[in-house]
């Protein structure tokens, strides 16, 4: 039985000390990711934009004994400098922030294109530029991309979505080759289907909720609680020699 005043599991998995950006961190799989990031130890950073939503969960996170700071941004007119001022001196950067515009490929204006790839593509890449060298130089990081099933196959009307999350599993690989020699790690994250905010809309539709549930292996659809402990392992020095990868954390989804 494990002693809880052995050394062993905290040294594998404490964040002590380590400060953790988190895009997308006022709901949904952000907001569970950080969340336990923070109860591992780290400092936690939120950034999103609603600014209601910032204030309550950093009063959650409070209430755990989580340290917490919010800063709201609009993520879709990100510039470099704005990424620098969040990101130089984080330890941990988990891009978990969206915006899933989904209209049929032939439909999609150049409005709707430009904010997809600004969010989902665009602001981890510039986040990263800023979060990376400084870890790379301090010997230590780790980057946390979320992608989506789009990062890898075809699925549901994938059109710029679909394209915004393949180039994020090339980010991370781009990153992981770039920073890795120096103990910075970067993977991507690929969810099933999960039930958050973000995908309301999809739940609303008669039968499309109990379908996707009977897709996964498991039989359900996910929550963003199933993010937590894969966030806190990849965020820890236990997760050192995992890097450039596609993690699938979609309750069979993916091989169903």
């Amino acid at each position: 039985m494990w002693d809880v005043t052995d050394s062993y599991l905290p040294s594998l998995f404490d964040l002590s000390d380590r400060v953790a950006l988190v895009t997308g961190g006022s709901s949904g799989i952000g907001r569970a990711m950080a969340r336990a990031l923070g109860r591992a130890g780290a400092h936690v950073r939120l950034v999103a934009r609603d600014r209601p939503r910032l204030a309550e969960t950093a009063r959650e996170f409070e209430a755990f004994g989580v340290s917490v700071e919010v800063h709201s941004v609009e993520l879709g007119t990100l510039s470099a400098s704005a990424a620098a001022d969040l990101a130089a001196d984080v330890d941990i950067l988990v891009n978990a922030a969206g915006v899933n515009h989904r209209p049929p490929l032939g439909e999609t204006s150049p409005e709707m294109f430009a904010e997809t790839m600004a969010v989902n593509l665009t602001a981890p890449y510039l986040l990263g530029q800023a979060a990376g060298p400084g870890m790379a130089a301090r010997g230590w990081g780790r980057i946390i991309n979320v992608g989506s099933q789009q990062t890898w196959s075809a699925f549901g009307n994938s059109g710029v979505y679909g394209v915004a999350k393949s180039g994020v599993g090339g980010l991370s690989r781009s990153q992981s080759e770039a920073w890795a020699p120096h103990g910075v790690t970067a993977n991507t994250l690929i969810p099933g289907f999960v039930v958050t905010p973000m995908t309301a809309a999809t739940v609303a539709v008669p039968g499309v909720e109990a379908a996707l549930a009977a897709r996964h292996h498991l039989g359900r659809n996910g929550v963003p609680e199933d993010f937590e402990a894969v966030a806190v392992f990849l965020a820890s020095p236990a997760a050192g020699f995992v890097t450039g990868q596609a993690i699938a954390v979609d309750g069979g989804f993916s091989v169903h």
